[in-house]
């Protein structure tokens, strides 16, 4: 076929530009490629090979691919992701060397994160498919660009290898490339692992629901959501968008708030009593709790708002939510800590050995723990304190940093890659370290040392327990697990409390003296601290009790009823009231002398 004298000129531009880049590339150097290029171009050409049908572009000769690769790298010829899925050109290699510079930088980079060589050809083959969809050089690549082109390759993997694991394998691949590209500042953020979109899915069941219940119990999410955290509105409109479907499918009469009635409240806890739970079950006193419990928070608001469409009556009780319980924090007794200490201090994993350190001394949460940046070491004086970020209870705090944490700390940073953009101090492969992490971690140190399995919150427990055991107030452990308020931290007075230990022990110590040598008492005796006691029991009855007031502390209300108007004495108990007079005394509280002057003072007229 003769070509046109514009189609010749064409074809020969082409080949210079190829010839041109195979010698900066220090490819084929005096080799007579040229001839290849310009028989693919002459016969086919890029226009003649992208019509033609994808059998006959994937049975194209090697000789000619390697023309056809150099036009998709530099832009000049777009294949299909079709081409790209059922081929599997090596677009990847061909881009290496006609982008040599800016793939030196970026397997350096992804190196330096610590991907493996095999794992950033991955990155880098799957990157350019993408590039070559859009026509782009690799490093002009947007998120956007990404993200259409990793859509576009999905599909055609689900039309030519629908059973294959691709789709996960190239997710995988682009997601590390995209985070190699984020170090490198190609990308202005680092890619975010995001769960399967379900928001049609929602959509949809909302529908189903009668208008005028499902505008109402969405306008009350609308609401709350002002005020609660994200992860919690994923809870609250799950528990309410499934009881309202529930009302669609088994009480159609129900097409408003103002409908409910108690026995739908009551065939629905039927219901959720006999539902399986997603892990297998059915749900767990907290899952029920919760759903019961969000129903009835609903309610409660919207009485209380007072709108157009509201509980005709209270639906849900307290009863109705189940008892749950309510075991003591578990921990680690001194030996097995002991023990769980020397296994991570012999880990050859770096992270080990710092997570379960950090864990165990500071008592952070885990999420704390992995939201600490690079600045929140500060220095106050001539000590080190940690600053915890805002976290689970919305507040932040700092803490004292051991000496030994700052050294672990500091090794840590000593081997940061230097072109890490992310801020947060606990980084791998240039993303933050997950959750799933940590716990393997402290799972490692706890296997090595023979322990049995220990989760990260039970360091926290552990600390807690240690601290309290050993002289720490309530208050102090308070601000060091950053608890909101006090009844969070008295949990842990009651796991291991050395007090009552102490006094235990040294009673029964006692009482096993009784079984060695057994006095021989008459049958109503009664021992000396056993009288103190009865006699102190009965100077704090009260009317409907007694006072557990420790003996040497004052009371300012002691003397409240007998200044009272209301208040009656007779003679017989003047004795009383003069030793009572006489301990006002002693004490210099002259307003309560006072009182018992007067009282003493009337008994004495009436009785003369």
């Amino acid at each position: 076929m003769s070509l046109s004298a514009a189609q010749s000129h064409e074809v020969e531009d082409l080949v210079g530009a190829y010839q041109a880049d195979l010698a900066a590339a220090g490819m084929f150097a005096g080799h007579p490629t040229t001839s290849y290029a310009r028989s693919f171009l002459s016969r086919i050409g890029r226009d003649g090979w992208a019509a033609l049908p994808l059998d006959a572009q994937c049975a194209t000769p090697l000789k000619d691919r390697r023309v056809l690769g150099w036009l998709m790298v530099t832009g000049r010829l777009r294949p299909s992701p079709d081409y790209l899925v059922a081929c599997r050109p090596y677009v990847g290699e061909i881009a290496a060397r006609h982008h040599r510079s800016f793939h030196q930088r970026f397997a350096a980079t992804s190196a330096e994160l610590g991907f493996g060589p095999t794992v950033t050809r991955l990155q880098w083959s799957a990157l350019t498919k993408v590039v070559v969809l859009a026509g782009l050089a690799p490093e002009r690549v947007t998120q956007a660009v990404i993200d259409e082109g990793r859509a576009a390759l999905v599909a055609a993997i689900g039309r030519h290898r629908p059973h294959s694991h691709g789709v996960k394998a190239l997710s995988a691949a682009l997601f590390g490339a995209q985070t190699t590209l984020f170090h490198l500042g190609v990308l202005d953020a680092p890619p975010r692992k995001t769960n399967r979109d379900r928001s049609a899915e929602r959509a949809d069941q909302w529908a189903s629901i009668p208008s005028r219940l499902a505008s109402t119990l969405t306008g009350y999410i609308a609401q709350v959501r002002l005020s609660l955290r994200p992860s919690t509105m994923v809870r609250v409109e799950g528990v309410l968008r499934e009881f309202a479907c529930w009302l669609a499918d088994n009480a159609p009469e129900v097409a408003c708030v103002a409908d409910l009635r108690r026995r739908h409240i009551e065939a629905y806890k039927l219901h959720l009593a006999a539902r399986p739970s997603a892990r297998g079950g059915t749900l767990t006193k907290t899952s029920l709790a919760e759903h019961l419990g969000g129903l009835r928070t609903c309610f409660e608001r919207l009485a209380e708002w007072d709108g157009d469409d509201v509980p005709a009556a209270v639906l849900v009780f307290d009863g109705d939510l189940p008892l749950r319980d309510a075991p003591l924090p578990r921990f680690l007794d001194d030996g097995a800590f002991t023990k769980l200490l020397q296994a991570t201090r012999a880990d050859p994993d770096p992270f080990v050995r710092l997570a379960v350190e950090f864990l165990a001394r500071t008592g952070l949460r885990k999420g704390e723990f992995l939201d600490l940046t690079v600045d929140s070491v500060v220095q106050i004086g001539a000590a080190y304190w940690l600053h915890v970020p805002v976290g689970k209870l919305r507040s932040d705090r700092y803490i004292p940093l051991h000496p030994q944490l700052k050294d672990l700390l500091d090794a840590w940073l000593a081997e940061r890659p230097a072109s890490l953009r992310s801020p947060y101090l606990f980084v791998e492969h240039g993303q933050r370290i997950g959750q799933g992490r940590v716990d393997r971690a402290v799972a490692k140190a706890a296997r090595a040392a023979g322990i049995g399995h220990v989760s990260p919150h039970r360091l926290r427990h552990t600390l807690a327990t240690q601290a309290i055991n050993r002289g720490m107030s309530l208050e102090a452990i308070a601000a060091l697990l950053g608890h909101r308020s006090m009844r969070m931290t008295m949990v842990y007075a009651r796991i291991a409390n050395r007090t009552v230990a102490n006094e235990y022990f040294s009673v029964s110590e006692k009482v096993e003296a009784l079984y060695d040598a057994p006095p021989e008492l008459p049958a109503d005796a009664e021992g000396t601290e056993m009288r103190k006691l009865r006699a102190e029991m009965q100077r704090r009855m009260l009317g409907n009790g007694y006072c557990a007031r420790p003996v040497g502390l004052d009371c300012h209300f002691e003397s409240i009823c007998e200044s009272c108007t209301f208040f009656q004495t007779t003679i017989e108990f003047r004795p009383t009231l003069q030793r009572q007079r006489d301990d006002a005394a002693t004490k210099g509280q002259v307003g309560r002398q006072k009182i018992f002057d007067g009282l003493l003072t009337r008994l004495d007229e009436e009785a003369s």
